[in-house]
């Protein structure tokens, strides 16, 4: 399913449901509603004028239109909201990461990984896109597109920056730390009470204290050079003992924030950077059963 077929057949079911709608039924609001751009809106929103559902009305909003049946329901049975079509990329990107793993600068072929997710060309194309803004791909013009190889020795020199400029966006970031936003963070990094229970991790209180530093010149080094990383660790935090060690030492940077005790903060994060990777900094090249090339070797 499209996303232009999801938006159009949630705004029939809700306007043939009295199901509640966004508050503005503008192109504006339904994209911010939606999540997206205005081109798939303009064209669900183009059928449901088509079909009546939808009326054009003054300062370019949209009204109700007239009611119609709702095919194959009765009125006792009202017809389901339709579930949003799948997302790939985190799918991908988990495919992805255990490709880059093997070390090998492997070219992907558009045809081929479109076959495997059984998606289209379009959708994978877009995927790669997204994949290639995070340092993961990079469009090599006539030869497509490259995965970029893990080398421990590259991800040692990232961890050195990373803890220098965390550090300081940390001493920067002291005045302007709240106390909600960390209690927030804490309950949001939850160790689990059972073994049948997953581990509760919140990630963001890198991006937080980043954002409270207010340098823009650390904030963009994250941004042009951490996203890789984010999601190299976010897979290794599928590992159960993994993702619990990163919780601990989560609460144990946040209590000492709470705490104002900021020594024992630095030293906390400090060993978070450098030390919580036992998956990746023990890699060694493997084989793997995802081909995603079309050809043997990844050869183009």
């Amino acid at each position: 399913m499209s996303i232009s077929t999801y938006i159009h057949d949630d705004l029939r079911v809700r306007l043939q449901s009295g199901t509640k709608l966004p508050a503005e039924l503008t192109l504006e609001s339904l994209a911010g509603y939606y999540k997206v751009s205005f081109t798939p809106v303009r064209t669900a929103v183009a059928s449901l004028l088509d079909e009546g559902l939808l009326q054009k009305g003054a300062n370019r909003r949209l009204l109700p239109g007239r009611p119609s049946a709702k095919p194959g329901n009765s009125a006792t049975e009202p017809e389901p909201l339709p579930e949003p079509p799948r997302d790939y990329l985190d799918t991908i990107a988990n495919d992805l990461v255990r490709l880059s793993l093997q070390g090998q600068a492997l070219f992907l072929r558009e045809e081929a990984t479109a076959q495997r997710y059984g998606i289209g060309r379009s959708a994978i194309r877009n995927i790669f896109h997204r994949l290639a803004g995070t340092g993961m791909l990079v469009h090599v013009p006539r030869r497509g597109w490259r995965l970029r190889p893990f080398r421990q020795d590259d991800m040692q020199a990232f961890l050195e920056i990373r803890e220098v400029l965390e550090l300081k966006a940390l001493d920067l970031a002291r005045p302007h730390l709240k106390d909600d936003d960390l209690h927030r963070l804490l309950r949001g990094n939850s160790v689990p009470e059972s073994a049948g229970k997953p581990p509760q991790i919140d990630n963001s209180l890198h991006e937080y204290l980043i954002g409270k530093a207010g340098n823009p010149y650390i904030k963009d080094f994250f941004e042009r050079h951490g996203r890789y990383y984010d999601i190299l660790f976010d897979w290794e935090d599928l590992d159960r003992p993994t993702a619990i060690e990163t919780i601990r030492q989560h609460r144990e940077i946040l209590e000492a924030l709470l705490a104002r005790d900021w020594r024992g903060a630095r030293r906390a994060l400090s060993y978070h950077i450098r030390d919580n990777h036992p998956i990746l900094s023990r890699i060694i090249q493997r084989d793997c059963d995802i081909d995603l090339t079309g050809v043997q070797n990844g050869s183009h």
